[in-house]
């Protein structure tokens, strides 16, 4: 019997959780060929120090956010190496924080197949269906060269209710930024930001974060 109830206060507070989050964030990070191993680093490392901003802490658990991270890379594959997590406290974002600076990468040396990605994130996003809004935040250093375009996804991502926004990380792409904003991103509010390389991917990623995260409160104020 303490199994049982043990199990219906469980299943509570999973749904009124679920019910109460206004955010949930996929963060797609690029790890095809071009990126080696020193800018994967830079890329876990710049995310974790994102999330640990002050302004984003408190936007995420404000919205008390549900956040995943998704690798990606050519065709077939794409993985949710971190599950969704819950922030309702600022430990979790810790936890978070700490978890995205310890994953290890999966693949290397694969094309790049950025509307693969977005079927993973939405697959990820179907999970967690009560979240007020949902956000696929691409970051990546180079166009989509395999798989689904990015663009025909749209249709269901307007179905799911999604945005997509971007970081281009220009390297030695000709107007990646261009391209992401004709291609890529989508939805209400859709913006694409610009990395000058990756040295430069912390600062703009903890900015792109501070952008995405921040822009409910902002509007139900």
């Amino acid at each position: 019997m303490k199994c049982f109830w043990a199990g219906v206060i469980y299943l509570f507070w999973s749904v009124q959780a679920a019910l109460a989050c206004q955010l949930a964030l996929v963060l797609a990070v690029d790890v095809s060929g071009s990126v080696d191993k020193h800018e994967y680093r830079i890329q876990m490392d710049g995310l974790a120090a994102g999330l640990r901003d002050g302004i984003v802490v408190d936007a995420l658990l404000e919205q008390e956010a549900m956040v995943t991270l998704i690798q990606w890379t050519g065709s077939s594959r794409q993985r949710q190496t971190i599950a969704w997590s819950a922030l309702r406290v600022a430990e979790d974002v810790t936890r978070l924080a700490d978890r995205i600076a310890a994953d290890e990468r999966v693949w290397r040396n694969y094309s790049t197949a950025i509307g693969e990605a977005l079927i993973a994130a939405e697959q990820a996003l179907k999970s967690v269906p009560h979240c007020a809004r949902k956000v696929i935040d691409v970051s990546g250093d180079g166009i989509s060269n395999e798989g689904a375009a990015p663009a025909s996804r749209r249709a269901a991502l307007s179905a799911l209710g999604v945005t997509v926004n971007a970081l281009a990380i220009e390297t030695d792409e000709d107007d990646l930024t261009g391209w992401f904003y004709e291609n890529l991103i989508h939805g209400e509010g859709a913006f694409v930001m610009t990395a000058n390389g990756f040295e430069d991917y912390p600062a703009q990623i903890k900015r792109k974060l501070q952008r995405e995260t921040t822009r409910q409160l902002s509007q139900t104020d």
